[in-house]
């Protein structure tokens, strides 16, 4: 796997060099600056991207400005994200341009290696990996609209796991459920949502991206 590196902090920058190089992957390329990162993949080409959310000059979304920049210039780029803290409205513009291989974890997530790495090689490979404490947060509150207060207890908890990037089976393994439920629940989630087969959007990131934009609206 090569992997990109945008991150302007030089100590947390080798040290991601360093911990990803200890598990066999290739770093093609380390970035301090946005500029320095889309020159780094558009020159190497890499099959992921990590790229933290605030970076120099103003340290507020540059980071994410390039992630959405380079994901539009190279489609089938996964970029994982990193941030200090859980930022709503940021989540919420890197799922607007889609889920597959996209990732949003919080920065502290890098010690636990395990976890880290799971969530680098679940967004290599296609699939979603979203911090289960922006989850936690974006979720811990009632939201008002009147589609989302219908789903029950249980569609609510799954689509909190969809949010988190699992998949059906993994859902149903952490549930204790069949893999059949899942799908019956997913199918009401979407029904009570409005979310018909029909849509030319993906229905799972429109479902996750109510929750997400209507918690930004309260916060």
């Amino acid at each position: 796997m090569r992997v990109v590196i945008a991150e302007d902090d030089p100590l947390l920058r080798e040290g991601l060099a360093l911990l990803l190089r200890a598990e066999s992957l290739d770093i093609v390329a380390t970035a301090g600056t946005p500029d320095a990162f889309l020159s780094a993949v558009k020159a190497h080409e890499p099959d992921v991207a990590i790229v933290d959310v605030r970076m120099p000059p103003t340290h507020t979304d540059e980071g994410i400005a390039a992630a959405v920049e380079a994901r539009r210039s190279m489609p089938g780029l996964a970029v994982l994200v990193l941030s200090a803290y859980v930022e709503r409205s940021f989540a919420t513009e890197l799922l607007a341009e889609g889920s597959a291989r996209l990732g949003y974890l919080l920065k502290e997530r890098v010690g636990r290696v395990e976890e880290f790495m799971t969530a680098l090689h679940r967004v290599a490979e296609g699939g979603t990996a979203i911090d289960p404490e922006v989850v936690a947060q974006l979720f811990a509150r009632r939201l008002p609209d009147a589609s989302l207060e219908r789903l029950s207890p249980r569609e609510y908890g799954v689509l909190g796991l969809m949010a988190e990037g699992l998949g059906n089976k993994a859902i149903a393994e952490r549930l204790v459920v069949t893999e059949g439920a899942v799908h019956k629940h997913i199918r009401n989630i979407f029904a009570k949502l409005g979310l018909a087969p029909t849509d030319r959007t993906d229905r799972r990131v429109a479902a996750v991206l109510r929750y997400l934009e209507d918690a930004e609206h309260r916060a």
